[in-house]
């Protein structure tokens, strides 16, 4: 069973655009990748150079990203 309280991937990055008033269209863009890559998320595994480039333009680590 999933814990409610355990935000996926794409949740987090959802919540830390909200607070930093940016679109994932924004995000995307900034972080030099493709539109829509993002909320594919939900269903399949990012590589670590795109969860890098995120977490850079998001000002966070790369672990903050990651850990539950």
């Amino acid at each position: 069973m999933k814990n409610p309280k355990r935000l996926n991937l794409y949740t987090k990055i959802q919540n830390l655009c909200e607070e930093r008033q940016m679109s994932i269209a924004e995000l995307e863009r900034a972080a030099g990748i493709g539109n829509g890559v993002i909320r594919k998320w939900n269903s399949a595994s990012p590589t670590l150079r795109t969860v890098g480039a995120v977490a850079d333009v998001l000002g966070v680590t790369f672990a903050d990203l990651l850990k539950n």
